[in-house]
């Protein structure tokens, strides 16, 4: 098979790690607009070679979409009408989903379209935090799958099968609601934090030499790529608004408690926050 990435960043390196090395592809074409990305893929022997993103479409069996999600969006509705009428397969491994599923819905080459969501990931971005085994063992969700026909299915099930990843399947919608609660948020308030400390401390070693591993944990997630998560926020906005008034709330009633000095309170608080352990054990 040969498979065209759409996007050489660590989602779309990594893949190309694994499916190269795991027999899954047999031939790998890279399409990205940064040349520094391209080169970079050429020389770490990530893609066997780049191409413009026709080309690539034209020449492929299996066409994923790595960008940002505003991008994926954008290429998709193209895509699909390079491939319709034939038996080629294109998915895309965006964080969210109801946009990429409102410019598709109505396509005639809908069926050709797997949409996808791998649940895995660092906070470093660019070809070279590609590496190998990211996905294995983590969760991939298959969105609006009756939407996609039998045999595109089977293809990107396969390929999740080479990656050892375990399949779920979920409406679009819902999937937003849930990654906005349990990925977005922990995003924004992450990069939150960098902010708060980076103008408390304006010099740079206080934040260095007092930085623990709580606090190391927390902030880690700030360092993540702008490009790709600006998109994500403003595509996923409705439910990320909704979780973010809710854990403004939470915020305040810690605020309160501590202002009041209420040690029941916050205790409370944070014993009822320990029932997390039930689901992250």
């Amino acid at each position: 098979m040969t498979i065209a990435v759409v996007g050489i960043g660590l989602i779309g390196g990594s893949l190309m790690i694994d499916l190269r090395k795991r027999g899954f592809a047999q031939k790998i074409i890279g399409v990205d607009l940064n040349m520094q990305h391209r080169n970079i893929a050429q020389l770490c022997g990530i893609v066997d070679e780049t191409d413009s993103l026709e080309n690539a479409v034209d020449r492929s069996d299996l066409v994923i979409l790595s960008s940002p999600v505003d991008a994926n969006c954008m290429m998709l509705p193209s895509i699909l009408d390079r491939i319709q009428g034939t038996g080629k397969v294109v998915s895309d491994m965006g964080s969210t989903k109801a946009s990429i599923a409102r410019v598709s819905e109505h396509h005639p080459g809908r069926g050709r379209f797997v949409a996808l969501h791998p649940m895995a990931g660092t906070e470093f971005s660019g070809p070279l935090a590609a590496i190998g085994k990211l996905f294995d063992y983590k969760i991939a969700i298959i969105c609006d799958a009756e939407k996609s026909d039998v045999d595109a299915r089977r293809i990107v099930e396969s390929m999740l099968d080479t990656l050892n990843m375990r399949r779920i399947y979920m409406d679009s919608a819902d999937h937003d609601i849930h990654v906005a609660y349990v990925s977005h948020i922990s995003h924004i308030t992450s990069f939150s934090l960098a902010l708060s400390v980076l103008d408390k401390e304006k010099e740079e070693e206080h934040i260095t030499t007092l930085a623990g591993g709580g606090f190391e944990s927390t902030v880690r997630l700030a360092k993540s790529s702008a490009e790709t998560w600006a998109p994500i926020f403003l595509e996923n906005s409705e439910f990320i608004l909704e979780v973010m008034d809710n854990y403004i709330e939470k915020m305040n009633l810690f605020k309160k408690m501590i202002r009041e000095r209420n040690k029941e309170g916050l205790m409370a608080l944070m014993e009822e926050a320990n029932k997390i352990r039930k689901i992250l054990h």
